[in-house]
């Protein structure tokens, strides 16, 4: 067994980042080594557990969790960081991947959907909450040919292009999975295999991919 992943919650909210410091360790995939709403405490935190990932909140007077992370990264600080927040702003979006963050969760996302976010952060994955997926895809769409991809396309089965169509509309694997009445295990199988063979790292990159090269969500097919 695999040890866990070692994570530093830093949200001025007490009771919230309890809370989520109490649901992560019950998942037991994830150990929660510190807990604060201080920015001198946070360097400490970091200092002193090494964590594997650190989940900081966006907005936190008087010093946001954005200024705090730029400053983390000018003092040498290289800890995979997620910023979680209720805001669902492109700018805040913008600026915090833009920053360096590994990326963007939402607080009323799914506690799954969270403790899988820290769990990809941890292996190198961007990570976006569901809700902002379409947003990033605005933020990084170019006028790339779809022709340069046609053939990595091609090697996608009719069920993983199918996938793939509901990954560009920032839809998470529960949701899939419910749209295409099959298994929750069985649409993270199909996410694997799109990664690989449109040579990707994570589902944030497949949708941006497939808006980028002007996939169709209704065809399934390269557009013109």
């Amino acid at each position: 067994m695999s040890d866990p992943i070692r994570v530093v919650l830093v949200d001025d909210h007490t009771l919230f980042r309890m809370g989520l410091a109490e649901l992560l360790e019950q998942r037991g995939s994830i150990k929660v080594v510190g807990v604060t709403g201080n920015a001198d405490e946070a360097r400490r935190l970091l200092t002193e557990q090494q964590p594997d990932v650190l989940v900081m909140d966006l907005h936190m007077p008087p010093l946001d969790g954005l200024t705090l992370f730029r400053q983390l990264r000018q003092e040498g600080f290289t800890t995979p960081t997620l910023m979680l927040t209720v805001s669902n702003a492109e700018e805040d979006l913008s600026n915090v991947l833009r920053a360096g963050a590994r990326g963007y969760l939402l607080k009323d996302m799914e506690p799954d959907d969270v403790v899988d976010a820290i769990l990809r952060a941890s292996r190198g994955e961007t990570v976006v909450a569901p809700a902002m997926t379409m947003k990033l895809v605005k933020l990084l769409q170019n006028d790339q040919p779809a022709s340069s991809s046609a053939s990595m396309l091609d090697s996608l089965t009719q069920r993983e292009r199918e996938i793939l169509t509901h990954l560009a509309q920032g839809e998470s694997n529960k949701v899939i999975a419910r749209a295409l009445d099959i298994s929750h295990d069985t649409v993270k199988l199909h996410v694997r295999h799109i990664l690989s063979k449109l040579n990707l790292t994570s589902r944030v990159e497949a949708a941006v991919f497939a808006v980028e090269h002007k996939f169709s969500t209704q065809t399934g097919q390269l557009t013109s």
